[in-house]
């Protein structure tokens, strides 16, 4: 079965070179912590729900989408 979801690293900025394939995604986890710094549980919870919708959203493709559910629950 070939897959469209991609699992390898994939961050990137267009315009911007790294200096380590991982930079980008550790620079994405470091403003992912900073946007929950100072929110409650719920406030955590909710901001991660409309993210996921928004990207879900961005991605637009089901097919990709349920794939990405199928591994994240398979880690879960």
């Amino acid at each position: 079965m070939s897959t469209a979801l991609k699992t390898d690293p994939n961050f990137h900025e267009t315009g911007r070179r790294f200096f380590r394939d991982f930079s980008p995604g550790d620079e994405f986890y470091e403003h992912l912590i900073e946007t929950h710094n100072g929110l409650s549980d719920e406030q955590s919870e909710a901001l991660n729900a409309r993210l996921i919708l928004l990207l879900a959203n961005h991605i637009g493709d089901l097919k990709v989408l349920r794939e990405a559910l199928g591994k994240a629950r398979e880690s879960a």
